[in-house]
This record gives structure tokens, C-alpha cells and sequence, in this order.
């Protein structure tokens, strides 16, 4: 990964309470991180740092699109997103940033990188199951989706055959002793 200035928020020079800080990030921020399942993106966040005596408090909050290829029919369409994080900064001997939600930073430190968290924050807003919205709605048409709709209809087909069959073959496979039963029941 490498370190870009931009993304470097001095806190020292900063005086007690909240500061707002606003990134407009497209592809050019994801390939720092060698990050390429966007074809494109347009993502604003806003970052409410509030200083403390003790501590920094960051709140990280995205909202925007990102264009990705549908999982069902591979068209690529914009998928909107939004999210938000918060992270809660101390100061103590040495760096540790093992807690998803707490950073330690070593006393003396004066900047902190907020990159890496708003990376981490777009990429988990991203939904596992993208489904383009046309699919939803019936509007959109595709060969793949044709395809689909054409063998799940010869699926259904080949399912009621089956049942049907079945019901013939226990009409035909009844032992002549039950209907001696029935008889039974019908003489009353």
C-alpha cells in the first residue's frame, strides 16, 4: 500500500472539539490498495473528528455508487451504498490497531491515516449478492436471463411430469384386498 498525504489528518494543531473533513473518492483511491472489483466509483465521506483531552474520536460516514458487474446476468450497473464507522483513538506506548474499533498510537504521534478505514468501511458496505436492479423488477433483458427463465420453465415441466407419473403408478399399484375392504365400509 503506499501512504498518500491526503488522507493524513494532523491533530495536533487542532483545538478541542469537533473538526469535519470531506473526501470525494473514485478508482484512483482503490488502487492504492491494489483494489479492482469496481469498474467505477463515486463515493463521498465525511469524517467528524472530535478532539478530546484524552482521545479522538473519528466518525467515518460514505454514501455513493459503485459499478459492478451483476452476479445473475454479469451486466454491470451502479449500486448504491452507504455506511457508517466510528473509531475511538487513545494514546499508550506503542501502536496497535488489533481492535476494529479502538487505535492506540504511540504518545508523540501527531497525524493519524484515516485511508485504511475508509477503504475498510466502502469495501464491507459493498452487499456479498449483487443483483442488478432490472432483475428485481423484470425490466431488464439479457440473453443470460432468457437463458435462465428458459431452463428453470423446462425445470417446472419436468417436475409435474414426474408427480404426475407417480400418481398413476399408486392408482395402478393398489392390492386387490383393499378394495375387498372398502366394500366393507360401502355395505353398510
Amino acid at each position: 500500500m503506499k501512504k498518500t498525504k491526503e488522507y493524513l489528518i494532523p491533530f495536533v494543531g487542532l483545538k478541542q472539539g469537533k473538526h469535519h473533513f470531506e473526501y470525494q473518492l473514485s478508482n484512483a483511491f482503490f488502487e492504492i490498495f491494489d483494489y479492482d472489483e469496481f469498474e467505477n466509483s463515486d463515493i463521498k465521506v465525511n469524517v467528524v473528528l472530535e478532539k478530546k483531552s484524552t482521545m479522538l474520536e473519528l466518525v467515518f460516514d460514505h454514501k455513493g455508487t459503485v459499478n459492478v458487474p451483476c452476479d445473475l446476468t454479469s451486466e454491470d450497473f451502479d449500486l448504491p451504498i452507504e455506511g457508517k464507522m466510528k473509531l475511538i483513538v487513545r494514546f499508550g506506548d506503542e501502536y496497535n490497531n488489533d481492535n476494529e474499533e479502538l487505535l492506540v498510537l504511540p504518545f508523540g504521534e501527531f497525524e493519524i491515516d484515516v485511508a485504511q478505514y475508509m477503504y475498510e468501511m466502502i469495501v464491507l458496505s459493498v452487499p456479498l449478492r449483487r443483483v442488478h436492479p432490472g432483475v428485481k423488477d423484470g425490466s431488464l433483458k439479457t440473453e443470460a436471463l432468457d437463458k435462465l427463465n428458459e431452463l428453470a420453465i423446462t425445470e417446472l415441466k419436468e417436475e409435474d411430469n414426474i408427480e404426475e407419473e407417480e400418481e398413476e403408478n399408486k392408482e395402478e399399484n393398489i392390492d386387490p384386498r383393499w378394495d375387498k375392504l372398502k366394500q366393507l365400509l360401502t355395505d353398510k
